[in-house]
């Protein structure tokens, strides 16, 4: 830094600035000192240094932006007084200033300095002391920007900060590889694993399902940008006990791209979500139970047009399938109804077993309403401990799935006297005037999955329904023709 002053620096005494003087260095300067300027030219940062008298030794483009002021009008000068800071403050200034000679590390001011056409500007600057060859006290060094702009960059940080310490919402930064390089504490847990664990490592070995609609929007965020509206993404992620749980993220997606190049070049995404798996579960469910009820309310509607107790019977179920189940048996107690055993179908002392006779039924292996069947009256021959004899012993609901790796084979359901297809049960029993009058079997197949509670509380529900049908039909086949 002393040759730069020696050779830009004006003797102590001229009341001009020096005439050669360009950002740092002179004409006459060699090839170190031209990258010196143009080094500092190339700073975004206003700077300038002063020499141990507290001239101006150097000054670069970005000063000359900010102030209005010349490296040829600004270097060789002493101090800012009279022309870049008001004289009422010069001296405190320049004292604060030329302070850092004397401590330590850096000090950082804020002064309101003049430009060249009148107007103030309030920088922020950071000064450090300059040591010479023999370590004593060289000159001053001094980075300034306006403070603004300065605040603008420290929001920002602070703002970066305060999303990767621990925001309400998850934040992970995303490599043009797709793997995560910055993940912050919400987002870790949800992904349940820690911050450090997930950085260079595919998305798939945390998420196990829905990892491909999450990388292709990755993917389409780096070719196409951010979408205008946020995503929702159902995905499986694997837990530390080897299980799985099912999460729903509402996301929002940003692409990153270096603001130094001249072209956007992608440095990744940035990517913001919300766990929002309990508010869609309830949605989900309000629309179920809004749905059902709307079916409930057609199905009684449709039913009171029927002439035939059973076509009205058969018309509720088939309103109850829809979204429901795939297919559905109607089957009736064979005899008289008070005389059915709560043995779940086998015989105890002098009471005959529970005999079962198929009436209506859908068309297994299509879809298609529920008609009686040709050839009614013969029992069916259930097995004892069938879910259907079950639900007439329980006097309730029964539900009932193939085990694991039957689905795909016939022999669970076909061995049960259901379609072939059918891999989840639920059977509720026909209760009217105090007596069971029959049993109703939903079915599913492999698609769908197994029925929980609330089906068969809605299941319950239609065949309350049915019942009151079913035993009018009862009565009008036992009242004696007149």
């Amino acid at each position: 830094m002393s040759a730069s002053r020696s050779e830009t620096a004006r003797p102590p005494g001229s009341d001009e600035p020096e005439s050669g003087a360009v950002g740092a260095a002179g004409p006459d300067s060699g090839p170190g000192a031209d990258l010196l300027a143009a080094l500092l030219d190339g700073m975004d940062a206003a700077l300038c240094a002063f020499d141990a008298d507290g001239v101006i030794t150097h000054w670069n483009r970005e000063a000359e932006r900010i102030l209005g002021w010349s490296a040829d009008e600004a270097v060789g000068r002493r101090g800012f007084a009279g022309w870049a800071v008001r004289s009422a403050d010069a001296d405190e200034v320049h004292g604060r200033l030329m302070s850092a000679m004397e401590v330590p590390g850096r000090l950082v001011h804020e002064f309101a300095l003049l430009r060249k056409d009148g107007g103030r500007v309030l920088v922020r600057t950071q000064s450090a002391g300059v040591r010479g060859a023999d370590g004593g006290p060289a000159g001053v060094y001094c980075a300034f920007s306006e403070v603004h702009a300065q605040i603008d960059l420290e929001r920002s940080i602070a703002l970066s900060e305060a999303l990767f310490d621990d925001a309400l919402w998850g934040v992970v930064l995303v490599d043009v590889d797709l793997r995560p390089t910055v993940v912050n504490g919400h987002a870790a847990r949800a992904l349940g694993s820690n911050r450090t664990a997930l950085l260079g490592r595919p998305l798939g070995e945390t998420v196990t399902q829905g990892v491909e609609e999450l990388e292709g929007a990755l993917h389409h965020v780096l070719a196409e940008g951010a979408p205008r509206a946020l995503a929702e993404l159902w995905v499986t992620l694997r837990t530390p006990d080897g299980g799985e749980r099912r999460r729903c993220w509402r996301s929002g997606f940003l692409r990153l791209a270096s603001p130094l190049a001249e072209e956007p070049v992608p440095l990744g995404i940035g990517w913001l979500f919300q766990d929002v798996t309990e508010a869609k579960l309830a949605a989900q469910e309000a629309d179920k139970l809004r749905f059902r009820s709307s079916q409930l309310h057609r199905a009684g509607r449709a039913a009171g047009e029927c002439e035939s107790p059973m076509e009205a019977a058969t018309v509720c179920l088939d309103f109850a399938l829809v979204g429901f189940a795939d297919h559905a048996l109607i089957d009736l107690v064979h005899g008289d109804p008070g005389a059915v055993t709560a043995h779940g179908g086998t015989s105890t002392g002098d009471v005959p077993p529970t005999r079962l006779v198929r009436v209506a039924a859908t068309p297994g292996g299509s879809v298609g309403p529920c008609l009686p069947v040709a050839a009614g009256g013969i029992p069916v021959r259930y097995r004892d401990g069938h879910p259907a004899l079950q639900a007439v012993a329980r006097t309730g609901s029964v539900r009932a799935s193939a085990p694991s790796g039957a689905s795909t084979t016939p022999t669970w359901s076909v061995s049960r006297q259901w379609p072939p297809d059918a891999v989840h049960a639920l059977c509720t029993v026909l209760r009217s005037r105090g007596r069971t009058l029959g049993v109703v079997t939903f079915l599913r197949g492999a698609s769908r999955p197994s029925f929980e509670r609330q089906d068969a509380v809605y299941a319950e529900d239609v065949t309350a329904r049915m019942a009151a049908s079913l035993d009018l039909l009862r009565t009008e086949e036992t009242r004696p023709e007149a």
